[in-house]
């Protein structure tokens, strides 16, 4: 998940939780301390998940030359069939 849409759910969930908070409590404090919470709580779980995917990642455990995936050939970069 890319960068900018997570900021995009992001601002958009902190804005739905802090209507819904306003809502229910009527007190502009609580939500925002609430609202705060929450995007605490929300950067952790993106965090751990950033962490689990780096984890989980591939080349993990490989150092140099086993990291790097191998090069496409030219041709095959450009779309075409490589002549033989």
């Amino acid at each position: 998940m890319s960068f900018a849409l997570f900021l995009r759910g992001f601002i958009g969930a902190l804005v739905v939780f802090a209507v819904v908070t306003y809502v229910a409590t009527q007190s502009f404090w609580t939500t925002l301390i609430n609202t705060a919470i929450c995007a605490v709580v929300i950067q952790a779980g993106y965090f751990a998940a950033i962490l689990v995917v780096v984890w989980r990642s591939p080349a993990r455990g490989k150092t140099g030359a086993e990291a790097r995936p191998e090069p496409a050939p030219a041709a095959a970069k450009k779309g075409r069939r490589a002549l033989r």
